[in-house]
C-alpha cells in the first residue's frame, strides 16, 4: 500500500513538472510574438521606411536638406469632383489643381509620395493602394485606389496602421486644427492644413473617404462643399480594428520644386 502510495505521488509529480515546463515553454513563446510585434516589426518597418524616403530624395535630385516651404493660397477648388454619398473606396478624386495635368497614377504598391507632419515628428513614405503586405506593413502610408492624388481637387485619402510595422499613424489623434500636413512628390510640395477629426467610426464608413468626405454614419461630420482634402484613417482603439479615426484636412498651400 505504501509503495503504491509513493508511485503515485511520483507520478503526480511527474505530471507537475511536465505541465510547468509547458506552461514556461509556452510563456517564452507568446512573450517572443509579442517582442517581435510590438518590438521587432516597428524596427524593421521605420528603417525600411526611412530608406524609401531616402531613395525617393535621391530620385527627385532634392538634398535631404531641403528649405522650409513657404506655403501660398492656392487657388480655389475646381467643381464637378463627385458626390459624398456612400461611394467609399470606389469615390472618384475628380480632376487636377491649378490646371496642371495629372501625372499618370502610379503603379500597385509602388511609393511615389512622402508625407510629413511636423507635430508628430512623422515622415513617411507613401504608396499606392491599402495592402498589408504591400504597403502598410512596410511602414508605408498607403493610399486609397480612385481617391484623389495629391494636389488634386477630390479627397487624397490615406490609411497607416497605428500599431507595429512602423505605426506611422500612431499618434494621429493628437493633431489639432490648424496643425499642418506636408506631402512631397517629385513635381510639388504640397501643403494641407487640419481642419476636422472623427474620433471614432464604423470601419465599413466608406463616406471619409468620398471626394466630399463626410461620414454615413454621423452625417453632421464632415464637408458638405467641393474642396481639396487629405484624409487620414487609422484603427481605434489601439491594438484592436473594430473602428476607424479619421483626421481631415483641406489644401492650404503648394511649391512646384
Amino acid at each position: 500500500m505504501t509503495q503504491r502510495n509513493s508511485r503515485g505521488r511520483r507520478v503526480a509529480a511527474r505530471g507537475l513538472w511536465t505541465g510547468a515546463e509547458v506552461a514556461v515553454t509556452l510563456g517564452v513563446v507568446l512573450l517572443l510574438l509579442v517582442v517581435h510585434q510590438l518590438w521587432w516589426t516597428n524596427r524593421q518597418a521605420r528603417a525600411d521606411a526611412q530608406h524609401k524616403v531616402q531613395a525617393l530624395q535621391r530620385e527627385w535630385g532634392e538634398p535631404q536638406g531641403q528649405q522650409q516651404e513657404q506655403p501660398r493660397q492656392p487657388q480655389g477648388p475646381q467643381d464637378g469632383t463627385g458626390s459624398s454619398g456612400g461611394s467609399g473606396p470606389g469615390a472618384s478624386g475628380g480632376g487636377s489643381s491649378g490646371g496642371r495635368t495629372a501625372p499618370p497614377a502610379p503603379r500597385w504598391d509602388q511609393a511615389y509620395a512622402v508625407i510629413r507632419i511636423p507635430r508628430l515628428g512623422l515622415t513617411a513614405p507613401v504608396a499606392q493602394g491599402i495592402s498589408k503586405r504591400g504597403v502598410l506593413d512596410k511602414g508605408y502610408v498607403g493610399h486609397y485606389p480612385r481617391t484623389a492624388q495629391p494636389g488634386q481637387a477630390g479627397n487624397f485619402a490615406l490609411a497607416g496602421h497605428r500599431n507595429t510595422h512602423g505605426e506611422p499613424f500612431r499618434y494621429i489623434n493628437r493633431l489639432r486644427r490648424g496643425d499642418r500636413i506636408g506631402v512631397e512628390t517629385r513635381d510639388a510640395v504640397y501643403t494641407y492644413t487640419v481642419d476636422r477629426t472623427l474620433g471614432q467610426t464604423s470601419a465599413r464608413d466608406s463616406g471619409v473617404i468620398a471626394a466630399v468626405p463626410r461620414s454615413n454614419v454621423k452625417p453632421y461630420t464632415g464637408y458638405s462643399t467641393a474642396g481639396s482634402y487629405v484624409t487620414l484613417t487609422t484603427c481605434t482603439p489601439e491594438f484592436t480594428s473594430r473602428y476607424r479615426l479619421v483626421v481631415w484636412g483641406r489644401l492650404t498651400g503648394v511649391r512646384a520644386r
